[in-house]
């Protein structure tokens, strides 16, 4: 027999995640998606990732992508966004790793911004999610800092997974100025986004 207590519980849980899911998903009745523009550079920190672990950055051939969102996919996109946001400890590279820019799976427990990003990506594409959907990007916060997270993409719009909150945001509603991300093409390929300056560099701060 069911604990009642227990029971009671799992429809609380149930019905927050299905309001959670309902309260992101209005978003799309803006714009789905970020404007893709012309091919960039990739930022530095990308390129010393591939040559640390070069299996994370085959580019093969591919299609664009999207994720169909279910409850399910929901609540995975929440778990692993809350699991590494708690399980990583924010250190900068230079406390890190004595250098200024350095992107890597935080495989030891520290990690600042776009390491939080890349693990992310590796635990959805490890659970079988397509890497054409999972896109590191770069953006401007509201103090106009360089700053990393993964744009998920998906059905009902692009969502963003951020070491700085625990809930999965419509993009629109990260108060972020967007700048570069991963084509979906080739992971290896950035291109720009919306009009944002191409100049930004992701800091190596504890962010």
């Amino acid at each position: 027999m069911v604990n009642s207590r227990t029971h009671w519980f799992g429809v609380v849980l149930a019905g927050s995640l299905l309001l959670s899911f309902a309260s992101a998903a209005a978003g799309t009745d803006r714009m789905l998606h970020v404007n893709v523009g012309g091919e960039v550079r990739a930022p530095i920190g990308w390129s010393g990732f591939c040559i640390e672990y070069p299996d994370q950055c085959r580019a093969g051939a591919s299609e664009p992508r999207e994720i169909v969102i279910s409850q399910t996919a929901w609540r995975d996109l929440l778990r692993v966004n809350r699991w590494v946001n708690r399980a990583v400890i924010p250190m900068t590279d230079m406390e890190h790793w004595g250098t200024v820019e350095k992107w890597s799976l935080p495989t030891d427990g520290y990690g600042d911004c776009e390491d939080y990003a890349l693990m992310k990506r590796k635990m959805l594409v490890d659970a079988g999610w397509p890497r054409e959907a999972l896109l590191m990007t770069v953006v401007r916060d509201k103090d106009g800092e360089g700053h990393a997270v993964l744009t998920v993409l998906t059905d009902k719009g692009d969502f963003i997974l951020d070491n700085k909150t625990e809930n999965v945001l419509f993009w629109t509603e990260t108060g972020y100025s967007f700048v570069k991300r991963q084509s979906q093409a080739n992971p290896n390929i950035w291109v720009s986004l919306e009009d944002g300056d191409l100049r930004v560099i992701v800091t190596s701060k504890k962010n």
